[in-house]
């Protein structure tokens, strides 16, 4: 007994909250942290796929918040329309919010990706514990002092 448009806004919500849902389950399995997936070849394909979903998913939710609003738009300057007008919501707005963070989120996924995973990953070596005398009281020339440093870092007693 609804109208059309209604029927439609409700379908598309319903649907960006299963492709939302589903984005986040990939996303999970895809995140390099979690243990799940396999390779990191095969989590980059299911990061790209949350990532899609996640932008399907906020398409829905702004398309249903955008049919939504055109239809109360035209029908509040409709001076033929007698029925209860209603006027744009703030339910509306946090809707187009969270539909662009959503798209937002999911072009992060998919570039997430993008890293060369050709070039190896650059390390750093662990050169070992530095000295108990900070930069400044080092002395740089090639003769040796052999007196003890007057002016000591704050990690000299630890």
């Amino acid at each position: 007994s609804l109208t059309g448009y209604i029927q439609a806004c409700r379908g598309l919500m319903i649907s960006a909250v299963c492709l939302g849902f589903f984005g986040a389950v990939f996303g999970l399995v895809g995140m390099k942290c979690t243990k799940v997936g396999g390779s990191d070849q095969t989590k980059a394909k299911i990061a790209c796929l949350a990532g899609l979903m996640f932008i399907l998913s906020g398409l829905c939710s702004m398309t249903s918040c955008s049919l939504y609003a055109n239809r109360i738009t035209s029908e509040f300057f409709d001076p033929s329309f007698v029925a209860q007008k209603y006027e744009l919501g703030a339910a509306l707005f946090i809707g187009w919010a969270g539909a662009s963070l959503c798209i937002i989120g999911g072009i992060i996924f998919c570039f997430s990706i993008a890293e060369n995973s050709n070039s190896a990953r650059r390390g750093y070596a662990y050169n070992g514990a530095t000295s108990v005398m900070s930069s400044r009281t080092k002395v740089h020339n090639n003769v040796p002092d052999k007196t003890p440093p007057k002016h000591f870092d704050k990690n000299a007693y630890v």
